[in-house]
């Protein structure tokens, strides 16, 4: 926790930055957040990510207190302050400080909360080498299409998936895998790239969004549908998509070598098709 931050207005160093302990994010985690990509010290997928995250304000009817322009200059004010070239910018926007009461209150002043962070995009190590992934239960909420800040229930399976060996879990619940418990979850089998269609019981992925539009010139159809562990663990490729990794290939599910643990075709070139389109974004191509 370093570097500069906003909070509330100001840009203060992160290790002095405070909320009130009455704020409804830390009582009840009544907020919602986003994370967006950054190359090249600039946002990429900007256009999706105001989707999102206005969709995600009106589900829980809390408004942005600024302009989106106001708002981006914000985002735009850390980058700089930090001089960070590549990795994310997050931002948390909490209901704000009130007395103990579950319902929504009105006329409270949100709580804005914004930190960058550097992390390798393009040239991700895992990319090349592929991860582990592990089957874990879905114990989540039924609105996961928000993008909440409670996030207990996937903090408590990635810890199962970790303490299995494993980089990423994919979720499971009646049967079906829903996504992973930080990034969306996708097969390829036979030339057909498959992942669970849109609805409350998933988030929606925004690097989802761009890979579905690339398979077609990737050469590959699409299945919006569930699919299960068995499915993985005889797919021809697996992978994971997220704001800060793109793509990332999986070599191994539960044990069970994914393609003889081998990274595919596909996934190479949807990864490359989305670092082109970031790079384009940024100015870099």
């Amino acid at each position: 926790m370093n570097g500069i931050v906003y909070i509330n207005g100001e840009f203060v160093k992160a290790d002095e930055a405070k909320v009130s302990a009455f704020d409804r994010g830390f009582i009840f985690g009544d907020g919602i957040y986003e994370v967006v990509p950054v190359l090249n010290g600039k946002l990429v997928d900007r256009e999706d990510f105001w989707h999102r995250f206005d969709n995600s304000l009106a589900a829980i009817e809390l408004n942005l207190p600024c302009s989106k322009s106001e708002f981006e200059e914000i985002l735009k004010e850390v980058i700089s302050k930090n001089s960070l070239q590549e990795g994310g910018v997050y931002m948390q926007i909490t209901r704000g400080v009130a007395e103990r009461n579950f319902k929504f209150l009105k006329g409270l002043k949100p709580t804005i909360f914004v930190f960058c962070y550097k992390q390798k995009i393009i040239e991700n190590p895992d990319s090349k080498t592929g991860i582990e992934i592990v089957s874990v239960e879905d114990i989540r909420w039924k609105r996961r299409d928000i993008k909440s800040i409670s996030l207990l229930a996937q903090c408590y399976v990635k810890e199962q998936a970790v303490k299995r060996g494993a980089y990423e879990g994919f979720m499971v619940e009646d049967g079906f895998v829903t996504e992973a418990t930080s990034s969306s979850a996708f097969i390829i089998k036979d030339g057909v790239l498959i992942t669970k269609p849109l609805s409350n019981e998933i988030l929606p992925g925004i690097r989802r969004k761009n890979i579905l539009e690339f398979a077609d010139k990737a050469g590959l159809e699409v299945e919006q549908r569930a699919f299960t562990m068995s499915d993985v663990y005889n797919s021809d490729e697996v992978f994971i998509s997220a704001a800060t990794l793109l793509l990332l290939p999986v070599i191994k599910a539960d044990g069970k070598l994914i393609n003889g643990g081998k990274i595919g075709k596909y996934v190479p070139i949807l990864r490359q098709m989305y670092a082109d389109k970031v790079k384009k974004e940024a100015g870099i191509l």
